[in-house]
């Protein structure tokens, strides 16, 4: 897997680009920027975020169509438009960044900083910005019809785009601007003399067709953090992650971004280097909180309405069409798309009533989830599983922990069989430090189907020798409660989500500290329940000893039962 992550990383990194834009006569009015990817050296060609341009559109500018995509043409823009787009060098592109080129002085955004940094900290760029010029800013509509099903009518209030935290003060108009131009993308076209062009021949990227990559594929995203300030530093910034969900071509992973990355391009490891999508929006809050996922747009439906716009223009821009990358797959290669893991389709979808939650299949009648989704025993209930036959089974709880119990746990008997649902192995030891993922129905999980997020267990706590709370880093959301915690490895079932971490001082949520169940606490009883249908098992979980509550409080006693915040 190292192996096959370097030669990603190598292909991501000489694909990346920083894109600057300011205005001709008020440099200092500026520059806004973004990440870009870099489709071709010679001719220079750049994708990236439209979102920079917002300052520099014309009224009453003409609106174009291609491909079932809008488009404005470059001079859309005012003429005071200055772009400059700053890349590493072909031969400077390394593993991980480390020698993108000989220790040296830091680009002048960096070495005004106070105190500045010795030398010896910062890499020296050897390629200075080169000037480029705006072809085309162009929007996938399909993009927004997702967004508006997934994002719109009485949910838009809770969700927020910008790349600032919802406390800190923006207008309507700027926050309007950004999230109209949220799935927006330019192309540039990079002015290169004779000699730059012959040494500026990189590698071509390859583009993922649409639908080719599964849920929970490796992912790898290549971005500039905070655009063009300090590119000695920032610039190509590789994060990993894994795609968390689809809806068309809006995706999400769970890769770590920060502000100045739209635009930046997303990549798989097999066949190495693939571009997957674009970044559309780094951050995203729900209810004012911090969800950490990144919004994407996919490349290949961006690309094709590229090709149709281009030949839309005028002829000598129809045929830098011929410099685009093709989209691998057939008939130009072997198909991308591998199966998603088996047991992420374990997962159920967990409806009481109004609420809704996650859950897993332990058997074929029966499901496992969180007391504060299914709080009262003999209550209705309503499971969907996510197969491909995508059944609705009606259960009744049978089994809830009260409420001061430490163990958040409701257990579901259906009344008919999961078909095709399979039922994971329940996990016998566990391993600080493993590859884990958890599966569940946050933030749009209603709408299609479970996300997918990854991280490692972070901690075992314990209690006289056996475990009684496992930690991640995976993103946890309101909707996964009761969600199933897997080992990436063996596939077997580690544990039931309960709940994130929210600061009370603050307010704040923090998605990629999380706790869950595990597996070894329940496994006993619902296996004697499944035998036998006699509860005793499970109402031994309500006499749970006081240093096993202890720690469901995060080791301070309170006066009142911890509330999950899922």
């Amino acid at each position: 897997m190292g192996r096959q992550w370097g030669s990603a990383m190598r292909a991501a990194e000489q694909a990346g680009c920083v894109v600057s834009a300011s205005r001709a006569r008020q440099p200092e009015a500026g520059p806004w920027s973004c990440s870009g990817v870099i489709l071709s050296r010679s001719p220079g060609l750049v994708l990236c975020h439209g979102g920079i341009f917002a300052p520099f559109l014309r009224a009453g500018r003409e609106v174009l169509t291609a491909a079932g995509a809008v488009f404005l043409p470059g001079d859309s823009c005012s003429d005071d438009l200055r772009l400059h787009v700053q890349w590493a060098p072909v031969a400077a592109g390394s593993l991980g960044g480390v020698e993108r080129g000989r220790p040296g002085l830091c680009t002048p955004q960096c070495a005004g900083l106070e105190p500045s940094p010795p030398a010896s900290y910062c890499r020296r760029l050897q390629q200075p910005p080169l000037p480029a010029e705006l072809l085309l800013l162009l929007s996938c509509p399909a993009f927004w019809a997702h967004f508006a099903r997934l994002f719109g009518d009485e949910t838009a209030e809770q969700w927020r785009f910008a790349s600032v935290a919802p406390d800190d003060e923006v207008s309507e108009d700027e926050e309007e601007d950004q999230l109209r131009l949220l799935g927006w993308f330019a192309l540039l076209g990079v002015r290169l003399g004779q000699e730059e062009a012959e040494e500026e021949r990189g590698p071509a990227v390859a583009v993922a067709p649409l639908g080719a990559v599964p849920k929970g594929a490796p992912l790898l995203v290549c971005g500039s953090p905070f655009g063009a300030f300090c590119p000695d530093i920032f610039l190509n910034t590789l994060s990993r992650g894994v795609l968390s969900n689809v809806a068309g071509p809006l995706l999400l992973t769970d890769a770590r971004c920060l502000p100045g990355t739209e635009g930046g391009g997303v990549f798989t490891a097999r066949p190495a280097g693939t571009l997957v999508a674009l970044v559309a929006a780094p951050l995203c809050w729900k209810s004012r909180e911090w969800v950490g996922l990144t919004l994407l747009c996919a490349a290949a439906p961006i690309l094709r309405a590229v090709r149709a716009a281009l030949g839309r223009l005028f002829p000598s821009t129809a045929a830098l069409a011929a410099h685009l990358p093709l989209e691998v797959g057939v008939p130009w290669g072997l198909p991308l798309r591998e199966p998603g893991p088996p047991w992420a389709a374990a997962a159920v979808l967990v409806e009481c009533g109004s609420v809704w939650g996650s859950g897993v299949a332990v058997a074929p009648r029966l499901v496992v989830t969180c007391r504060h989704v299914s709080p009262r025993e003999a209550a209705r209930v309503l499971v969907h599983s996510t197969s491909p036959k995508s059944v609705a089974v009606w259960g009744r709880v049978v089994f809830a922990t009260q409420e001061t119990c430490p163990y958040d746990i409701a257990v579901v008997s259906l009344e008919e069989d999961l078909e095709d649902v399979p039922i994971p192995v329940p996990a016998e030891h566990f391993h600080e430090g493993e590859a884990v993922s958890v599966v569940g129905f946050g933030v749009f999980g209603q709408a299609c189907g479970p996300s997918m997020t990854s991280g490692i267990l972070s901690a075992v706590v314990q209690v006289d020798g056996t475990p009684v709370m496992l930690q991640t880093t995976c993103a946890v959301h309101g909707g996964s409660s009761g969600g199933p915690l897997f080992s990436n490895h063996s596939g077997n079932l580690l544990g039931i989500v309960t709940s994130n971490t929210r600061d009370n001082s603050t307010g704040a949520t923090y998605p990629h500290l999380n706790f869950s169940i595990p597996i070894t606490v329940l496994q006993p009883a619902l296996q004697h329940y499944s035998q036998t249908h006699d509860l005793d098992g499970l109402r031994e979980l309500d006499r749970a000893a006081e240093p096993v509550r202890v720690v469901w409080r995060l080791q301070r006693p309170l006066a009142e039962a911890p509330r999950s915040k899922l």
